[in-house]
């Protein structure tokens, strides 16, 4: 079992010297006040392999690598820039087999398909929503057989969604295309996968989900 709470992660992030800009040394630096991450990397068997979609700057799978000790981890982003921040974090701090790929929005690198636990945190609500049941569709079928899926995102059923449309204008420059909890849960059930549990939290204004499915 993982033995880490919130502060643990905070304190690990403010000893890591980064040279970004002012917007992603915030998101780096602090998103663990705002995001349950200690629920989502407690989630990490030791010596898996982790992906994570949408990677950004590699935060998550920094503190994943740090907390959870995987076998390896691998990111995909569609960003140049986060790409950079993430290999520059991880040149210094991680010493297991990682690696950042540019991601189009489209097509799933085939190396999806050897990873044991794949997460999509806050990132489908970035997807056009005319885009976003092909994403799931397209993910899931690059996953292999017992392979487990997380998706974390912010809970359209909520009025506290409109907070988070605001931090998204903020910080990122678009509105998002939040989705209702019920909505998606039906979109993985309709893939064949196994949905093992499910929760719901707020954290400040932020009403997030998160969906743990299995691959049959």
């Amino acid at each position: 079992m993982h033995s880490f709470t919130n502060h643990d992660l905070l304190a690990y992030l403010k000893t890591i010297p980064f040279a970004g800009g002012a917007i992603d040394k915030l998101k780096i630096y602090y998103r663990p006040l705002v995001c349950p991450f200690v629920e989502l990397i407690g989630m990490i068997e030791k010596n898996s392999k982790v992906g994570d979609i949408g990677c950004g700057s590699g935060q998550f799978l920094l503190l994943a690598s740090v907390f959870a000790e995987p076998s390896a981890v691998f990111g995909i982003e569609i960003n140049d820039r986060l790409i950079e921040n993430a290999n520059s974090l991880f040149k210094r701090e991680v010493k297991i087999p990682y690696k950042f790929q540019k991601f189009d929005g489209k097509i799933f690198p085939e190396f999806i398909s050897d990873l044991d636990i794949v997460f999509l945190n806050d990132v489908l609500h970035h997807v056009p929503k005319n885009m976003q049941r092909k994403f799931i569709d397209d993910l899931t079928v690059r996953l292999k057989k017992n392979a487990t899926l997380v998706i974390k995102d912010i809970n359209a059923e909520s009025l506290l969604v409109y907070f988070n449309k605001l931090h998204d204008l903020l910080f990122a420059g678009e509105v998002g295309n939040e989705i209702k909890f019920q909505v998606i849960s039906s979109w993985i059930k309709d893939n064949g996968l196994e949905i093992l549990r499910t929760s719901k939290k707020k954290m400040y204004v932020y009403p997030h989900y998160t969906i743990v499915a299995k691959k049959k």
